[in-house]
């Protein structure tokens, strides 16, 4: 009788616990979860952007209280190169868990995060785990290796003993390299046309490295020079393309060597312009069909 009533007992506690779960669940988080000692950047790698855009701003405030304050931590995170990164939905954020959920399933959003993000930085897969009690962990893995960052640092410092990049016209050492990424690969059209994988030629690896290259390893390699020089830059992109932003003398601009590479019925090797540090207006004027992108996502390009 006695064993009946103790189970008994214990069926109506965890039923009552059930039924009250989210309070449970907010006073375990309130009083027992220490995010104050969890929720901190505690480094940085030497890809970090130290400067913020429009649609992601870097943060050092982990406690969201919107969907805006999510993309900057999801943002902040990637940008210092974190692989997993851990915080908290506070209690007063009562939307969050679910917030979290649509967006670790939304890759449209997270592929314009990780476009903001230095290549070397930059994710082939991101996951997100949550639980009840608001914890959150970023899981990111990396499109470059190690090995790949090594080997591509000593390739991108060839080409800049190459090319003189001791010139003194921004303009003309972006052009130095644009020219010379279009004049060392060709674009892989068995991979694009074909579904032919033989080379990376996605990334930058396989655009300086092996001479193939699709729109994604066309605007990481001109990531990287940008990033050596010091400007400000992001990738563009739209549903099947792929391009740079460029900011010079306090605008911003578009720049595609895939487009300024054209693919040739003879296999010529052209290098073209059309595509070099040109406004919205200009771009819309020769070209709408592979270069509609998101005009919130990418508002600094935003035409006037």
């Amino acid at each position: 009788m006695k064993k009946f009533l103790v189970t008994g007992l214990l069926c109506i506690i965890l039923g009552i616990a059930y039924m009250y779960k989210d309070d449970v669940v907010r006073v375990y988080q309130k009083h027992f979860v220490k995010t104050d000692t969890i929720v901190k950047l505690t480094s940085k790698n030497d890809y970090y952007r130290d400067y913020s855009f429009n649609f992601v701003q870097n943060t050092d405030d982990f406690s969201p209280n919107n969907k805006q304050d999510l993309y900057n931590i999801y943002y902040t995170a990637i940008n210092a190169g974190k692989e997993k990164f851990t915080f908290y939905c506070p209690e007063s954020y009562k939307e969050c868990i679910q917030d979290i959920k649509y967006l670790a399933n939304d890759q449209v959003t997270l592929s314009n995060i990780n476009n903001f993000v230095h290549p070397f930085n930059s994710f082939k897969h991101i996951e997100t785990t949550y639980d009840t009690t608001g914890k959150v962990t970023i899981r990111a893995y990396h499109t470059y290796s190690k090995d790949d960052i090594n080997i591509l640092k000593s390739k991108t410092q060839d080409i800049k003993n190459n090319i003189g990049y001791q010139d003194t016209d921004i303009r003309s050492l972006i052009k130095k390299y644009h020219d010379y990424i279009i004049d060392h690969a060709v674009y892989d059209s068995d991979r694009s046309d074909n579904n032919i994988i033989k080379y990376k030629s996605d990334t930058a690896y396989g655009t300086l490295l092996q001479g193939y290259s699709l729109c994604g390893g066309y605007a990481d390699s001109m990531a990287i020079f940008l990033n050596d020089l010091g400007i400000e830059n992001y990738k563009v992109s739209s549903e099947h393309h792929v391009w740079n932003a460029v900011k010079l003398d306090q605008k911003w601009y578009h720049l595609d060597l895939t487009w300024d590479d054209p693919v040739t019925q003879d296999g010529t090797n052209l290098i073209e312009e059309d595509f070099f540090l040109i406004d919205t207006s200009k771009l819309k004027e020769i070209e709408t069909r592979e270069h509609t992108f998101d005009e919130v996502v990418y508002s600094e390009l935003k035409q006037n």
